[in-house]
C-alpha cells in the first residue's frame, strides 16, 4: 500500500495551510528568520523525502540529498516565488528538476523509453514491498507522473507544469504507467 501524506497534527484546511505558508515565507524572506524556515521545513520536508524516495526507486541517500538540495534552492529562490501555485507544488518542481539533473549527469534519464523492460513475475499476494518494487521498476517519466497524480493528488495541469510536458502527455504517461504497474503486479510483461 502506498501512503499519501500523513500527519499527527489535526487536519488543516488548504486555505489556512496556504496562508500559514505565506506568512512563514514572508518572515523568512524579510529577515532570514531561521525559525520560519525550520517551520517550513517541518511542514514540507516529509512530503519531499517521501516523494524523492519513490522517485529515486527507494534510494534513501539520494532522497536525503534531494531534500537538502531542494531546500537550498528554495531558500535562494523564495524571494522570487510568485504564488501562482502552492508552495508544495513549487517545492515539488524544484525536487523534480534536481532529480532530472542528477539522472542526466549520471547518463540515466530517458523521458519516454520505447520499451519498458519486463519485470520478474510477482506473487499473487501483493504486499507493500511488491508495490514499491513495481513502482521503482517503472520508467522514470511514468513513475514521476504516477506519483504526482495518483499518490500526491496533483491535477494533470499541475503535473504538466511541474514536469514540463503537455497536459495530453501527462494523461498518456499516466495511462501507460498504470498499465505497466498493473502488468508488473500481475506478473505479466508490461
Amino acid at each position: 500500500m502506498v501512503r499519501g501524506n500523513r500527519s499527527d497534527a489535526p487536519p488543516v484546511s488548504a486555505d489556512s495551510a496556504a496562508e500559514e505558508d505565506r506568512l512563514l515565507v514572508e518572515r523568512f524572506v524579510e529577515s532570514r528568520d531561521e525559525t520560519a524556515f525550520r517551520a517550513l521545513y517541518r511542514r514540507h520536508g516529509g512530503f519531499l523525502y517521501r516523494f524523492l524516495l519513490r522517485l529515486s526507486g527507494g534510494n534513501a541517500s539520494a532522497a536525503e540529498e534531494g531534500v537538502q538540495e531542494t531546500w537550498v534552492r528554495a531558500a535562494e529562490g523564495l524571494s522570487g516565488f510568485a504564488w501562482r501555485s502552492s508552495l508544495k507544488t513549487w517545492l515539488a518542481g524544484i525536487a523534480i528538476r534536481w532529480w532530472r539533473e542528477t539522472r542526466r549527469a549520471a547518463g540515466r534519464e530517458t523521458e519516454m523509453p520505447e520499451e519498458i523492460p519486463a519485470a520478474p513475475a510477482v506473487r499473487r499476494e501483493i504486499e507493500r514491498v511488491d508495490l514499491e518494487r513495481a513502482l521503482a521498476a517503472l520508467a522514470p517519466g511514468y513513475r514521476r507522473v504516477l506519483l504526482l497524480h495518483d499518490v500526491e493528488g496533483y491535477t494533470h495541469e499541475e503535473v504538466a507544469e511541474l514536469t514540463g510536458v503537455d497536459v495530453g502527455t501527462s494523461k498518456s504517461q499516466l495511462s501507460r504507467a498504470r498499465s505497466a504497474l498493473r502488468a508488473r503486479l500481475s506478473g505479466r510483461n508490461p
